[in-house]
């Protein structure tokens, strides 16, 4: 199979940034209607995410039967949704807001409907706006993966990024007055 996920040779040095959750902190949520983590998001993953150490994230997901796929196991694009999520966290270890620009993931096995699905993902490095980040998931024992993921998250300014659609989300008015602050 073939890749374009390339993590470069030249990364740049990253720090944990001083606002960073400290270890163990579970994370904060960008959104509370974010289909991954959002505590507000009836039908959502409800991702419980902590800051690991140095530049990695954990995270815990159930398997809850709405997120079924082929007969009895997950749908691939709902994992596909938890990796997003979990390694989308890792920027906000190092400072900056960031989005999704690529995101790769491998299926090594059927997820059971009614487990519980263990993340791990880590900072790979940073090449000026890039951040590669790379994880997997299990289910109890980390030799033993049921599927890994690699992204890339560029940064990005969120009061552009997002201007032209905040009228589209159900926060629109709490996420103009965020916006405006300094």
């Amino acid at each position: 199979m073939k890749s374009s996920f390339v993590v470069p040779a030249d990364l740049d040095a990253v720090q944990r940034h001083p606002k960073a959750a400290k270890v163990g902190e579970r994370m904060r949520m960008h959104n509370p209607l974010c289909y991954g983590c959002g505590e507000e998001s009836a039908e959502g993953l409800h991702l419980q995410m902590f800051a690991g150490e140095d530049f990695e994230v954990t995270a815990t997901m159930d398997v809850a039967a709405r997120f079924e796929g082929g007969p009895g196991v997950i749908h691939g694009g709902v994992l596909s949704t938890a990796f997003d999520d979990v390694m989308g966290m890792i920027p906000l270890l190092i400072g900056p807001s960031a989005v999704t620009v690529h995101l790769e993931v491998d299926y090594q096995r059927p997820i059971p409907i009614g487990s519980q699905l263990q993340f791990t993902a880590k900072l790979l490095g940073r090449q000026r706006r890039k951040i590669y980040a790379e994880g997997i998931a299990h289910l109890g024992d980390p030799d033993e993966p049921v599927a890994t993921g690699h992204a890339i998250f560029v940064t990005i300014d969120v009061r552009e990024h997002f201007a032209d659609h905040l009228a589209n989300s159900r926060l629109a008015d709490e996420y103009k007055a965020r916006m405006s602050r300094p």
